[in-house]
């Protein structure tokens, strides 16, 4: 008796995972920004010489673009650091700091904070854009706190008399 191979059928996602979400071209940048911010705090870098490298790279063909919306990210971060680092702070429970959040959520808070107070973006976009960075990226706790977080620091009193510009880029 011979047996015959059984091709697997694949049906989508297993039960507990989601299926991937379809990201639009800012939020792809936003990713970007959140991956060149984790890697330089894990190399030990500034996040100016990762963007720097990664650019470097693309033109040696071996890694995309760095869109312009990522760097105008990444730049705003560095440069607001001290600012948006403080306004998290004064929204963590006490006894939190923000070396003690995850680095994941600690970019995607970041990039987010900048958005809010730096940017046109409306919070509740900037908020939805971090949850869904950390329900992907992060820990099974991090959408919720990234969630509140933020929604605090959106409450307060916040934005920047003069937002810096981000240029903007088409929607795919």
């Amino acid at each position: 008796m011979t047996h015959e191979p059984h091709e697997l059928q694949l049906i989508g996602p297993a039960p507990d995972q989601k299926p991937p979400r379809q990201m639009s071209t800012r939020s792809k940048a936003r990713k970007r920004a959140l991956d060149i911010l984790f890697e330089a705090e894990v190399r030990g870098l500034s996040p100016i010489e990762v963007l720097i490298e990664r650019s470097r790279r693309h033109e040696e063909g071996e890694t995309p673009p760095v869109r312009v919306f990522t760097q105008d990210l990444v730049h705003g971060v560095v440069e607001q650091l001290t600012e948006i680092d403080a306004r998290i702070q004064a929204a963590l429970a006490p006894g939190w700091t923000v070396a003690r959040m995850p680095r994941v959520d600690r970019a995607a808070v970041r990039i987010a904070v900048f958005e809010i107070v730096h940017t046109d973006v409306p919070a509740r976009v900037a908020i939805a854009e971090a949850v869904a960075l950390a329900d992907e990226l992060s820990t099974d706790d991090s959408p919720v706190f990234v969630n509140g977080l933020l929604a605090k620091i959106a409450d307060a009193p916040q934005r920047a008399e003069t937002p810096p510009k981000v240029r903007a880029e088409p929607e795919e």
